[in-house]
């Protein structure tokens, strides 16, 4: 962070990680078993004491408001305290509280990688129809106690029913776009990005390799998003060591190269810093307060 010039990330705690796992084929991640009564919940606290042990080992800061985000540029290395699904929750409203409070959880993506109690994922078939009743009451209460709403892996469908619900903006915090995504695809459409966009929110662009074969096709990735659905709504989406195959984006090391690229790619110096965190700022401070 500190060589790259990175003031801020989220760190994700995996929620579904007990129950997933790399196809055979390396092609993709995938739900192999159905959990255990309370197993999710198990995890969860494992991972989140994980975390907070890697902050206080390297001696992070945690931004639990906006005025905490604001400061992390003088205050040294910072992080967000996020979660990859919702699946620790099992159905139980009152563990949302449990990890705003205990935790310093303050952004929530709904779904990864298993089709939970919350709704559909992109690369599963569909088993509900897109967000589930209990995961409109969790975006309800997210928008009530102050996480930002995630909305990554999520169908179509999941998306348009969480931007009706939400009261706050919304973040897809990685992907890319294709004008025909196709099924079982973590890319979205222009209008699935604009979902996002109508509440205020940001979707973050991801480094996949599978999709940019450079840097500089990434930044080329950023500006047709841009382009789609306006740069007051794009955001970078790292998902650091979040790939089955390295992605362009290896190290935060990198990021001089990307904010380079993005010049190149025809975005002025304002666009850049809305990219490299500035909307990301706005919405956590509509979100969180």
């Amino acid at each position: 962070m500190r060589a790259g010039g990175l003031d801020v990330l989220c760190l994700d705690i995996v929620a579904d990680g007990s129950a997933t796992r790399v196809s055979a084929d390396r092609r993709k991640i995938e739900p192999w078993r159905t959990p255990a009564p309370g197993e999710m919940a198990d995890w969860a606290r494992l991972s989140f004491a994980r975390a907070e042990a890697l902050i206080a080992h390297e001696g992070l800061l945690v931004a639990s408001d906006a005025a905490a985000l604001r400061a992390a540029r003088r205050a040294g290395p910072t992080v967000i305290v996020s979660s990859e699904g919702a699946d620790f929750l099992e159905g139980d409203i009152d563990r949302l509280e449990q990890a705003w409070r205990e935790h310093r959880l303050r952004h929530l993506q709904l779904t990864h990688y298993r089709p939970n109690e919350l709704g559909d994922i992109q690369t599963e078939a569909p088993v509900h129809g897109g967000l589930t009743d209990f995961g409109a009451e969790v975006v309800r209460r997210c928008n009530r106690l102050g996480l930002v709403v995630d909305v990554a892996h999520g169908t179509f469908e999941l998306v348009r029913r969480a931007a009706a619900v939400s009261s706050k903006p919304l973040v897809l915090s990685h992907t890319s776009l294709s004008q025909r995504a196709g099924p079982r695809s973590r890319q979205v459409t222009p209008e699935h990005a604009r979902l996002v966009a109508d509440t205020g929110g940001v979707v973050g662009v991801w480094p996949s390799a599978g999709v940019f074969s450079s840097i500089q096709a990434m930044a080329e990735g950023v500006a047709r998003m841009a382009d789609a659905i306006g740069i007051e709504h794009v955001g970078l989406g790292s998902d650091m060591l979040g790939f089955i195959s390295p992605p362009v984006l290896q190290s935060y090391r990198q990021l001089p190269e990307l904010r380079a690229a993005l010049r190149q790619a025809g975005l002025s110096a304002g666009d850049v810093t809305k990219v490299m965190g500035g909307n990301y700022l706005r919405v956590f401070t509509a979100a969180v307060g």
